[in-house]
């Protein structure tokens, strides 16, 4: 398949640059494979579609403030997103310099934070960073570029977004971007499902690199993953099996959560590097809430594999004409 097979236009105004204020009151498109249909509806609603002994898994990764802003030895201005903590205060991460950074390049950031350049490897770079315990008051919340270009305010950021562009269920620090489909759900609706006999359980991937690069080959086979890594408790297989001995649906809340399952289920590894695009055979997954995603990107390709690729464009030129929200802040899909 053709990276242009997964191509949509939309207008920009779409976008959902900030939060609503309530997070289960965004629209849900729900999308029936079995029949082709499609239903408006809203988040809040969610249990009316789901029955009793179905499972939701949810991805608990915590946001970190990843997005640091600070300035090269030449003065100039520089962003960074970091990625992954590795061994030695050493930090995974990317910019759109990194042609110009050359190895012991030192970016200099506020409170006196550092960082070293130690290497670089593909499309990122390998930092030292200095006193990093102070990431935590220096760095910004990492919500996506094309959110931030569209506010006109100082570094795009609110104080808003610091509880916003966070899953009430977040609990294990590490993630440089949310889940977002699970921005949705609050303690009411969690509440709702369980007094429906909805189970939950939970998994955990930190948002990394796989998320933000971009497929660049039309080729899309020819896409190379970088690899995250993930958790699938004992606790939440044990959950999954028995929903499934009883008939009831798996239900991944986020395509980060179905990477961490499929990868499992699959491999039985800690690492994935799995790209799920159309002609997979899913293994854990029934049923999905996802957010609308961004063209050729290889989350669209995923929510093109488990529906049919045309049904998923054709809802999205659906959720265009009834003025969803779109992307990270914006509304989202089940399909069941």
């Amino acid at each position: 398949m053709k990276l242009s097979d997964f191509d949509f236009d939309y207008p920009e105004d779409l976008i959902a640059d900030f939060p609503l204020k309530q997070r289960d009151s965004s629209k849900m498109m729900v999308l029936n494979r079995g029949s082709g249909s499609i239903e408006h509806s809203l988040v809040k609603k969610l249990p009316y579609f789901l029955n009793k002994g179905d499972l939701l898994i949810f991805n608990d990764t915590k946001v970190f403030p990843a997005r640091l802003i600070g300035k090269k030895e030449t003065g100039g201005r520089i962003e960074i997103l970091l990625l992954k903590k590795i061994k030695n205060n050493g930090w995974v991460c990317i910019t759109d310099q990194t042609a110009k950074l050359k190895t012991g390049s030192v970016l200099s950031f506020d409170e006196g934070l550092t960082a070293t350049v130690r290497a670089r490897e593909g499309d990122s770079l390998i930092i030292d960073v200095d006193k990093e315990s102070l990431i935590e008051e220096v760095g910004h919340v990492p919500i996506p570029p094309y959110i931030r270009n569209r506010r006109q305010i100082n570094n795009a950021e609110t104080v808003i977004d610091r509880a916003r562009y966070q899953t009430i269920f977040a609990k294990n620090k590490g993630s440089a971007a949310a889940p977002t489909a699970g921005l949705h759900f609050t303690e009411r609706l969690l509440d709702s499902l369980k007094t429906k006999g909805i189970g939950t359980a939970s998994v955990t991937l930190h948002v990394g690199l796989d998320t933000f690069f971009p497929v660049r080959v039309d080729k899309i086979t020819d896409h190379k993953m970088h690899g995250e890594e993930f958790i699938v408790p004992e606790e939440t297989l044990a959950k999954i099996i028995s929903a499934r001995k009883k008939g009831a649906r798996v239900v991944a809340v986020g395509t980060t959560s179905v990477r961490a399952l499929e990868s499992h289920f699959r491999h039985e590894s800690k690492t994935t590097e799995i790209f799920i695009y159309p002609g997979y055979k899913f293994l854990a997954v029934d049923a999905l809430i996802t957010n609308f995603h961004q063209p050729k990107s290889t989350l669209i390709m995923m929510v093109s594999a488990f529906a049919d690729r045309s049904f998923i464009l054709d809802s999205y030129r659906e959720a265009i004409k009834n003025r969803y929200r779109l992307f990270s802040y914006g509304d989202c899909m089940l399909i069941l």
